[in-house]
């Protein structure tokens, strides 16, 4: 059974050095870039199933990195873990809206990220597994093909993120159908993800800003959660 691959994108050396050991006592094969334009290289290389991604790095900032392996064929569909010392939701929103599928906020205990590791994997082989290759959603405008991973407005390509992706879909699956957070955390990220509540309102703002004009399709249900609109 080949090992997941792990890249880690963190200037600091010591924090890289530790993680990356953790990592290769837990089976992965770990590599290891210092600056945002190695990671890029590294990755276009290596293609790694999860990306550990620091924020602040030399050269060329984790967002940047982030923004351009999204846009490449060989990562657009890669784990991405984001690695940073801001916490605020604003942070958090500028990072998921850059591609992250996950956040996690320094200190971090390597026990806890090894866990968000090995859910972003699970979340990966779970959609290769269950998607139905000919299932396509198309209602108001906005197109969601499952056999391409693909979703447009109009005519024209939604750059999202698998989570953005995977929760658009689970909304226009059933426009009307009002999902609380706790069924599209499980229904759209997995029900081993370990996230917060308040991470699906993230993933919701960073599609409605995606969406533009038309973000009001997705509806907030106060108190509850969110539908796509029916009508």
């Amino acid at each position: 059974m080949l090992k997941s691959k792990v890249l880690i994108i963190e200037d600091d050396r010591s924090l890289s050095d530790v993680l990356g050991y953790n990592l290769q006592n837990e089976g992965f094969t770990v590599f290891n870039a210092y600056d945002g334009r190695e990671g890029i290289e590294l990755a276009l290389l290596k293609e790694p199933d999860v990306i550990v991604l620091d924020v602040m790095l030399p050269r060329v900032s984790g967002l940047e990195v982030c923004k351009h392996l999204r846009k490449q064929k060989k990562t657009k569909n890669t784990g991405i873990l984001m690695l940073t010392a801001k916490g605020q939701d604003g942070d958090q929103v500028e990072g998921f809206a850059s591609g992250a599928d996950d956040y996690v906020v320094k200190p971090y205990s390597v026990r806890v990220l090894l866990e968000r590791i090995r859910a972003l994997l699970r979340r990966r082989n779970v959609s290769q597994e269950t998607a139905d290759p000919s299932q396509v959603h198309e209602f108001m405008g906005i197109r969601v093909d499952m056999r391409r991973h693909e979703a447009s407005i109009h005519g024209s390509t939604l750059e999202l993120t698998r989570s953005e992706f995977n929760l658009l879909r689970t909304l226009i699956a059933q426009p009307g159908r009002v999902f609380d957070r706790n069924e599209l955390i499980e229904s759209a990220l997995g029900e081993d993800t370990l996230v917060l509540e308040r991470t699906i309102d993230v993933h919701v703002r960073a599609i409605r800003k995606k969406l533009g004009d038309s973000a009001n399709l997705i509806e907030t249900v106060r108190g509850v959660g969110y539908r796509f609109r029916e009508h």
